[in-house]
């Protein structure tokens, strides 16, 4: 867990470290941050040509469970270094990774500006008939197109379409190049952007990032971070990835009813609040001190965090993770893997890291798609368990 971070940003001695994965070796060096390397970051080789590592974020509830009080150090950490000016503003959360932690920071951010003319929205790999929406490519994802909805309210859509600073999330940056084609994108339908910000819990894209970024996209540019460092990956030529890989990429067409469309995909200006009785119903039963593991599924993780937090409140030891699409390989900070079908109906394989179903006394499920969908995941998690949809009342 994030230890207490204090008001000024920490400038640590030089922090090298070499990871041996299966797929080759993988150097960092950090050269500042207010986090110590090990609680924010582990490592993990992916079953991905294109990249064959990956930075497993501790802070982030993703692939690694991580406590709220945690996830909530970090989303207020980043927020503060924010110096918005110029609204409205836009943050723009990257899928499936960063949906969670995007809000998160937008929320704080809220809570801190209160008065901010603010818009969130997050990308997705969904496809929603009937929706106007940019499209841009993570090339180096095994999933490489993203979408991004144009709100359909009208409130939504005038900040969306006029904003002058943008905020792209995302939960490690290595080169930016992801973050650049997503303002040009962005740019087609809003020539009023002066300025943007890129935001994550570890920037290793090295101290030429904002300046590059700039030229290319003839904006201001700003880079905040827990932590920066430099990277360095070398393949092993003797390692075979998977002649037939699991398929990464499904039809991606779901009916509307099938997605939590108000909670970020559309864009949403307001924070997640949770009835407290919806809260004391998931405790019920439960002792003080009880672990709890809340589960988000693929995208939708933001109501884990929100659930977890209020059930952490209440006193019980409570972690938050979301399943993913994501394949990683068994070794280096990868434990544990539980594969199963996914619950929007897309054929892909999807999978939970490094979680242990039998050392909790309560798991709940937060998940927007249809409960039956859930039935292989439920059969992965082998116990009983809790499982929590929003109604369209929680946002306040």
């Amino acid at each position: 867990m994030v230890g207490s971070i204090g008001s000024n940003y920490k400038i640590m001695r030089t922090n090298e470290r070499q990871i041996s994965l299966a797929t080759g070796t993988l150097q960092v060096r950090v050269q500042a941050s207010a986090f110590a390397l090990d609680a924010l970051c582990g490592f993990a080789a992916r079953a991905n040509e294109k990249r064959g590592f990956l930075f497993l974020s501790k802070v982030l509830g993703k692939h690694w469970p991580a406590t709220p009080s945690a996830m909530r150090e970090i989303h207020a950490f980043l927020a503060a270094r924010l110096a918005l000016g110029a609204s409205p503003c836009v943050f723009i959360a990257l899928a499936e990774t960063a949906t969670g932690l995007g809000q998160g920071v937008f929320e704080a951010a809220k809570q801190r500006w209160p008065s901010s003319e603010a818009l969130f929205i997050h990308s997705t790999r969904y496809r929603i008939e009937g929706h106007q929406a940019l499209s841009f490519q993570e090339a180096h994802c095994h999933a490489p197109e993203q979408l991004l909805y144009l709100p359909t309210e009208p409130k939504l859509r005038r900040m969306f379409q006029c904003a002058r600073e943008l905020v792209l999330i995302d939960d490690e940056i290595t080169t930016g190049n992801t973050l650049c084609n997503v303002v040009e994108a962005y740019q087609r339908i809003n020539p009023h952007l002066e300025r943007v910000f890129f935001l994550s819990i570890a920037n290793f894209s090295g101290p030429d990032l904002e300046q590059h970024c700039s030229q290319r996209l003839g904006l201001a540019v700003d880079g905040i971070a827990a932590l920066h460092g430099r990277f360095w990956f070398t393949p092993d030529s003797a390692y075979r990835f998977p002649e037939h890989a699991p398929p990464a990429v499904g039809d991606n067409r779901l009916a509307r009813t099938d997605l939590a469309l108000d909670l970020g995909r559309l864009g949403t200006d307001r924070l997640l609040r949770l009835p407290p009785a919806q809260i004391a119903a998931l405790a019920r039963g439960l002792r003080q001190d009880d672990p709890v593991l809340v589960l988000g599924t693929g995208e939708f993780m933001h109501l884990a965090f929100c659930v977890g937090e209020a059930l952490e409140a209440l006193g019980l030891r409570v972690f938050v993770q979301s399943t993913t699409r994501s394949p990683l390989l068994i070794g280096a900070d990868v434990e544990q893997r539980l594969v199963f079908a996914d619950n929007y109906r897309e054929g892909i394989a999807n999978y939970l890291y490094n979680a242990v179903p039998e050392a909790y006394a309560r798991i709940i499920l937060c998940h927007e798609t249809p409960r039956a969908g859930l039935a292989s995941l439920r059969q992965r998690l082998g116990r009983d368990h809790l499982c929590y949809t929003p109604r369209l009342n929680t946002l306040a």
